[in-house]
């Protein structure tokens, strides 16, 4: 079995595939999402460009996407929280979270996806990155538990 990139848990020949190939139509802006992810991890730089609403394609430098997605190693795909964008809707939005290694190390591409459907066809439009939350810096003494949960103390694991 072919497991689709998005994890989905279909397969895929039958989740993203139809959608990137053009056989059918993503049927909400998630789907949509997926197929995007998707399409980034098999170089289907056409459909990321098609995808995009056409007064959004303007910015798009395929060159550029093409490049990246060939030399990223792709780790998977989380959807966070979707906003309508279902079948009936005309506009949705889906919370992600896009991991994938590139020559500066791993990363992770968090965003807010904007989709408008025009002509009963999903497009997507913009993104806005979603900043981290502020990290809790606890201070630990030597001699406490070490926070990596080894059961060690702090000075004989991590310190």
């Amino acid at each position: 079995m072919n497991d689709c990139p998005c994890g989905s848990g279909a397969e895929y020949g039958t989740c993203c595939e139809p959608i990137i190939k053009g056989k059918k139509t993503a049927e909400t802006a998630e789907q949509l999402m997926r197929a995007r992810y998707s399409a980034h991890v098999k170089v289907e730089i056409d459909f990321v460009s098609d995808s995009l609403h056409p007064e959004h394609r303007k910015d798009f430098d395929k060159k550029a996407a093409k490049k990246w997605a060939e030399e990223s190693e792709w780790y998977g795909l989380e959807i966070v929280d979707t906003t309508d964008g279902g079948p009936k809707d005309e506009t949705g939005e889906v919370e992600f979270i896009a991991r994938y290694r590139d020559k500066e190390g791993i990363r992770s591409y968090h965003e807010r996806g904007q989709f408008l459907k025009k002509k009963k066809k999903w497009f997507f439009t913009e993104g806005q990155m979603v900043k981290g939350q502020p990290l809790n810096v606890t201070k630990v003494g030597r001699n406490d538990p070490c926070p990596c949960g080894s059961g060690k103390k702090f000075k004989k694991c991590c310190a």
